[in-house]
């Protein structure tokens, strides 16, 4: 292997690990007879997978709430059984993040489920967010905004977006042609800021464009974060 390569391997390795140690934790802060709101995206999976297992080993009694397909399969895979915000609302959400900043901001929807996600995440009794610590920032903005957009407004979203001081990206699929749709059928659009001051105000300011169904801004939502650090993993709680 190219010592280039090796490195990079080996760097994706202890991320990865990184995930499944705080997934891991997250899980087992479950208790039996809990609904818990499932994320999506990389470190949720973990998180999913270990409640199979605590289902299997230990007998608990969960139910689940899946905020997109891909959390839906995994966790009816894994032996989780499933429900929905019109019969229960959940208990416990755990999702990851994008970016994490310290008054517990986020900017989520690299994984284009953020809709469902602030919905179900907000609905929870208690919300935790579960992330590797290349995701804290002391500022929101590196990691652009998605937004969900309906297909027809594309094009006076992004309009809006430039004149806000946005630079618009309208997010293209990697194994299809053409633009990501979401489980919704809408586009995702990308948009970076130079900063954000008040992500609460931008939150706010993005949901009111008509045609834009929800931003990746999750401002003052949750309750708890778990950091997995070199030196473990650490936890940031709202103030």
């Amino acid at each position: 292997m190219h010592p280039k390569k090796e490195v990079k391997w080996e760097a994706t390795q202890l991320v990865d690990e990184a995930k499944r140690e705080v997934a891991h934790e997250a899980a087992m802060m479950v208790t039996d007879g809990q609904v818990l709101g499932l994320g999506t995206g990389s470190t949720a999976h973990y998180f999913i997978e270990k409640l199979g297992e605590r289902i299997k080993e230990e007998e608990i009694e969960l139910m689940g709430i899946p905020t997109s397909y891909q959390s839906f399969f995994l966790a009816r895979d894994c032996g989780i059984p499933l429900t929905t915000l019109d019969e229960h609302l959940p208990d416990l959400a755990v999702d990851g993040a994008d970016e994490v900043d310290p008054q517990l901001n986020l900017i989520k929807g690299g994984g284009a489920a953020h809709t469902l996600e602030k919905i179900v995440d907000s609905a929870a009794d208690k919300f935790l967010v579960i992330v590797d610590e290349s995701k804290e920032v002391q500022k929101l903005g590196d990691f652009p905004v998605p937004l969900e957009v309906i297909p027809s407004a594309y094009r006076p979203v992004t309009e809006w977006v430039k004149a806000a001081g946005g630079v618009p990206s309208l997010r293209m699929a990697q194994m299809k042609d053409g633009p990501v749709i979401t489980d919704n059928n809408n586009f995702v659009v990308d948009v970076q800021f130079k900063n954000i001051p008040n992500p609460y105000e931008l939150e706010i300011a993005l949901n009111s464009i008509p045609g834009v169904v929800e931003n990746g801004i999750f401002a003052g939502i949750a309750d708890q974060v778990l950091i997995a650090t070199s030196n473990g993993v650490k936890s940031l709680e709202k103030k």
